[in-house]
C-alpha cells in the first residue's frame, strides 16, 4: 500500500479500526495468493474480517498469539474465522465459523502492557474443509472461494448508489462518525470493496455480517447490505429524534422515557429485562388460572398496566404485588372430600376422647355433602372453657374430611382492616388475614379455625366483629369483598369453626349467625382416659422416655387430677404430667433406669403436698353457710355463701368482690325472706335489730351472676332460724321475689366441680333436668339430684 487512512468508530460501538486503503486496486495480489497446505487460524470473537479491509486486532489468547507469531516469520498468511458465540472464552472446532477470510498480517506490535497487536489485511475467502491440529493452535485445510465479478447493468449501479446514499446518511445523523468518513466513501470506486468496507463498519449483530460474508452473489449481498443499512438508518433517525425531544422538552416523565428506551434497548443487548421476564412468567401463570370473568378482566388491565409503567415508579410495586395475590389466590381450586364416615369418625375418636355431640354433628355434615355432593359450609362455635381441645379438634376434622387446615387466631384482634385488608394505595397495605390464610393453604375450601372469637376488641380503627359477619354469613359469604383484592372472593365453600371461652362475650349479630356447640368440662374419669390415651404418651415423647417401660396407673393419674388440678380442661393435668417426666428422666440420666410402676408416694414426693382438698365442701358446720355451684372462666366450682348477723339496724352488706348481678340476688332474697319471715318461723322485728353481713369467699376472685340466688336465700334463713344447711348438698338457681326457682348455664360444669368436691345431693331447677341427662351417668355415680319449682322446696330439703 502507498498510502493509508483511517476510519474511526467510536470506542463504545466498535472495539477495532478499520483501516482503508485509498486505492483500493492496491490489493489485487489476492488473485494470486499461494495457500499452504496447512494454514494457521485465528477465532475472532467479536468481528467478522471482509476482502480488502485492514483491522487492527488485539490479540490475547495464549494460542492466537502462537498462531500470528509463528504466521509472521512464515509467509505471513493466517485465516481468520469468526466465533458462533462471543461469549465462549476458549472456542473448539464446533464454536468456529465454517467460511472466513484468507489474511495477510502487515504489522506485529509488542505493546508495552505485555499484549499484542496485529495489523491484517483480508484478502480471499475460504471454505473450510477440516481441522489438521487444534494444539498449539487451530491449523486446518481451506479452499478459496471464487469471486463472483460485479455485473456492470445499471440495476447494480442503483444498488451501489443506493448503498451510498444510505451511507452517508447515517454518517450524517450520528455525530460520533467523522464527517471524513463520508469523503473516503465517495472515493471508493471498486463495488465489492465498498460493500465488505460499508458491511465491516456496519454497527450490526456478528451472525448478520456473517450471512454477508458468506453470500456468494454479489447482488445478493448488495441487497442483504442495503436491508441492514435500512434498518440502520430508522434506528439513527429515531435515536436522533429522541435526542432532539430531550433536548428541546425538559420534562422529566419524557426525560425517563427516553432513558427507558435507551436502558430497554441495553438490557436487550444483554438477553433480556429482568421486569419484562417476570411479566412475561405472569401472563403464563395466568393462563392456567381458573377464575372467574370479572378477576381474568382485571388482571388483564393491571398486566397492560404494568407494562406501560417504569420499575423506579411507585406505583410499579403496589400493581405488581396486586397481581401477585391475584395469581396465588387459589379460585376456584378445591381439594375432594373424604365421604367415608367410618373413617371420618375412627379419626375423631383417635384424636379426641368424648365429645361425642360435637362428633355427631360433624358426621351428620359429612353425610349431607355425600348425599347432595355440595352445600355451604355451616358455621360451626365450639363454645367452652379453656384446655378442653377445641383448637384442635378443628384440625380433626380437616383431617378427618380431607381438607387442609389453617388457623386463624383473633384474640386481640382491634382492627377491621385485619379482616377486609387495607387499600391497596396506602403504604404497607396488605390483603385481610382470611385472604392471607385461604392463600397460604393454595385451597378455597379449607378448615378454618376462627381462634379466640370472643376475644375481638373494638376501638377508633373499626369493629372487627362487624366485619366478621359478612365472612361469618352463610347467605353473604360467596361475595366476600376484601378492599385489598377490590374484587369478590367466594368464602361459600370454606368450612368456618369458631372457638370462644364465653359466649355472651360475642357480639349479638355475630352470635346470630353461629351454629353454637357447647362442650363442657371433662369428668375426672374422662380426665383419666385422655391422661392415658394421649398426654402420658406425648409427655413420654417431649421427654425423651418414649422406648422405657414403666406405667402409670388409672388409681395415680386419678390422684393427681383430684388433688394437683382444679380445672375443666387438661391443660394443667398436661403440665403435671410433665413435671413427672422430667423427675422420671432425671432419674434415668443418673441411675441410668426408672421404676416400673410410678406410685402414689412417688407423686407426692415429686408434685409436693396436695394443692386441693375436698373436706371442707362436704360439711357445713354452723348456721347461715350454704354451698353454691358456680360457673367460671374455667369451667365449674365450687363456692360457699357465708351469712352472720349482729346487732344493728337492719343493714344489708355484702363483700367478696361480687358483681352488680350477684348483689341484686341477695337484696332479691332478702326481701323475699322479710315477705315470708312469719311463714318460716322468723320474728319480722329481727330484721329492724340485726345487721345482715353476706360474704362470698375468695374475695380477690371477681364474682357475678343470678345462679347463687337460691344459695344465699338459703344462707339468709339459716342465719335467721338457726337451722344448719344439711351436708353434702350444694344447690344453683336463680330466684325471685315470688319465690320461684329458675333455671341456670353451665350445668354440666357445675355438676362435675361437685363431683370432684365429693358432694352427693344437687339441688336444681326442675327446668335443668334436661342438661343433667345429657351428662354421661358414669361420670355422676352418686350424686342425687333435687329438681324444685319454689324457694320453699329448697328451704325443706336443704335446712335440718
Amino acid at each position: 500500500m502507498n498510502q493509508s487512512t483511517f476510519f474511526l468508530k467510536p470506542e463504545d460501538e466498535m472495539d477495532f479500526i478499520p483501516i482503508i486503503p485509498l486505492n483500493e486496486h492496491d490489493s489485487d495480489d489476492s488473485q494470486d495468493l499461494v495457500i499452504p497446505a496447512d494454514l494457521p487460524i485465528l477465532p475472532l470473537r467479536n468481528t467478522v474480517l471482509f476482502p480488502g479491509v485492514v483491522l487492527p486486532i488485539t490479540v490475547g489468547r495464549d494460542k492466537s498469539i502462537k498462531a500470528v507469531n509463528d504466521a509472521y516469520k512464515a509467509d505471513k498468511l493466517v485465516g481468520v474465522l469468526a466465533q458462533k458465540d462471543s461469549n465462549v472464552e476458549d472456542p473448539g472446532t464446533a464454536d468456529l465459523e465454517s467460511i472466513g477470510t484468507i489474511a495477510k498480517i502487515v504489522k506485529l506490535i509488542k505493546m508495552p502492557d505485555g499484549g499484542t497487536t496485529v495489523i491484517i489485511q483480508g484478502k480471499r475467502r475460504f471454505q473450510l474443509k477440516s481441522f489438521t491440529s487444534e494444539d498449539p493452535y487451530f491449523r486446518a485445510h481451506v479452499e478459496l472461494l471464487e469471486e463472483q465479478a460485479a455485473p456492470e447493468d445499471e440495476n447494480f449501479a442503483a444498488y451501489i448508489d443506493n448503498i451510498k446514499d444510505l451511507a452517508n446518511q447515517i454518517i450524517q445523523l450520528s455525530p460520533n462518525i467523522p464527517s471524513e468518513a463520508a469523503i473516503i466513501l465517495k472515493n471508493i470506486e471498486n463495488p465489492a470493496f465498498l460493500i465488505h468496507f460499508v458491511s465491516s463498519n456496519l454497527n450490526t449483530e456478528l451472525g448478520e455480517k456473517q450471512s454477508v460474508l458468506q453470500t456468494n452473489d454479489i447482488v445478493e449481498r448488495a441487497e442483504q447490505l442495503m436491508q441492514l443499512l435500512q434498518r440502520e438508518l430508522q434506528f439513527a433517525e429515531l435515536k436522533n429524534k429522541l435526542t432532539n425531544k430531550t433536548k428541546t422538552e425538559l420534562d422529566k416523565q419524557q426525560r425517563e422515557y427516553f432513558l427507558q428506551q435507551q436502558m430497554k434497548s441495553i438490557k436487550e443487548e444483554l438477553g433480556g429485562d429482568t421486569n419484562e421476564l417476570e411479566i412475561k412468567e405472569m401472563k403464563k401463570k395466568a393462563e392456567q388460572k381458573k377464575w372467574s370473568a370479572a378477576a381474568k378482566d382485571m388482571f388483564q388491565k393491571g398486566i397492560e398496566k404494568l407494562e406501560r409503567m417504569h420499575p423506579s415508579t411507585p406505583d410499579y410495586s403496589v400493581v405488581y404485588n396486586h397481581l401477585d395475590l391475584m395469581l396465588d389466590l387459589p379460585w376456584e381450586d378445591y381439594t375432594d372430600d373424604k365421604y367415608d364416615l367410618v373413617h371420618a369418625k375412627e379419626v375423631l375418636d383417635h384424636d379426641h376422647y368424648g365429645m361425642d355431640k360435637i362428633k355427631e354433628r360433624i358426621l351428620e355434615y359429612i353425610a349431607v355433602l355425600k348425599l347432595k355432593g355440595d352445600m355451604k359450609s355451616p358455621i360451626l362455635c365450639f363454645v367452652g372453657p379453656p384446655g378442653i381441645g377445641k383448637t384442635s379438634l378443628g384440625r380433626s376434622i380437616a383431617s378427618a374430611i380431607g381438607r387442609k387446615y389453617v388457623r386463624l387466631s383473633l384474640g386481640g384482634l382491634h382492627d377491621e382492616s385485619e379482616i377486609r385488608g387495607h387499600r391497596k394505595t396506602y403504604i404497607g397495605a396488605m390483603p385481610g388475614r382470611i385472604l392471607q390464610s385461604i392463600r397460604k393453604v393454595k385451597s378455597s375450601n379449607p378448615v378454618m379455625i376462627l381462634d379466640e372469637i370472643d376475644k375481638v376488641g373494638a376501638d377508633q380503627r373499626g369493629d372487627p366483629s362487624s366485619a366478621l359477619l359478612e365472612v361469618l354469613d352463610p347467605e353473604q359469604n360467596n361475595t366476600f369483598y376484601d378492599n385489598y383484592l377490590e374484587l369478590e372472593y367466594d368464602l361459600s365453600k370454606v368450612l368456618f369453626i369458631a372457638t370462644a371461652n364465653n359466649i355472651n362475650n360475642i357480639q349479638p349479630a355475630l352470635r346470630d349467625r353461629l351454629e353454637i356447640i357447647d362442650l363442657s368440662g371433662y369428668a375426672v374419669e374422662e380426665k383419666v382416659e385422655i391422661a392415658r390415651r394421649h398426654l402420658v404418651p406425648k409427655q413420654k415423647e417431649a421427654h425423651g422416655l418414649a422406648k422405657m417401660n414403666f406405667r402409670i396407673s388409672d388409681k395415680v393419674l386419678e390422684k393427681i387430677v383430684e388433688d394437683y388440678t382444679r380445672e375443666s380442661g387438661v391443660r394443667e393435668l398436661d403440665r403435671q404430667l410433665a413435671s413427672i417426666m422430667r423427675a422420671l428422666a432425671k432419674e434415668f440420666a443418673m441411675n441410668g433406669k426408672v421404676k416400673q410402676t410410678v406410685a402414689l408416694a412417688d407423686v407426692e414426693q415429686i408434685l409436693g403436698k396436695p394443692r386441693y382438698s375436698n373436706e371442707i365442701y362436704k360439711t357445713a358446720n354452723m348456721a347461715g353457710v350454704a354451698v353454691g355451684l358456680a360457673w367460671t372462666y374455667v369451667g365449674g366450682d365450687i363456692l360457699f355463701i357465708e351469712t352472720t348477723l349482729s346487732e344493728g339496724k337492719g343493714e344489708l352488706r355484702l363483700t367478696g368482690n361480687l358483681g352488680n348481678v350477684m348483689k341484686e340476688s341477695a337484696s332479691t332474697a332478702l326481701t323475699y325472706l322479710q315477705a315470708n319471715a312469719r311463714k318460716l318461723g322468723i320474728d319480722p322485728e329481727l330484721f329492724q335489730k340485726r345487721n345482715i353481713h353476706i360474704h362470698v369467699p375468695e374475695g380477690a376472685v371477681p364474682k357475678d351472676g343470678p345462679s347463687a340466688g337460691v344459695t344465699m336465700l338459703t344462707a339468709l334463713t339459716s342465719a335467721f332460724t338457726g337451722r344448719k344447711v344439711k351436708p353434702y348438698l350444694a344447690m344453683t338457681g336463680e330466684i325471685t321475689l315470688r319465690g320461684q326457682v329458675l333455671p341456670v348455664g353451665g350445668i354440666k360444669e357445675k355438676v362435675l366441680a361437685a363431683k370432684r368436691a365429693g358432694l352427693k345431693e344437687l339441688v336444681l331447677c326442675w327446668q335443668n333436668e334436661k342438661d343433667v341427662e345429657e351428662i354421661d351417668p358414669n361420670f355422676i355415680k352418686g350424686l342425687n339430684f333435687h329438681y324444685v319449682k319454689t324457694m320453699q322446696q329448697v328451704l325443706d330439703l336443704a335446712l335440718v
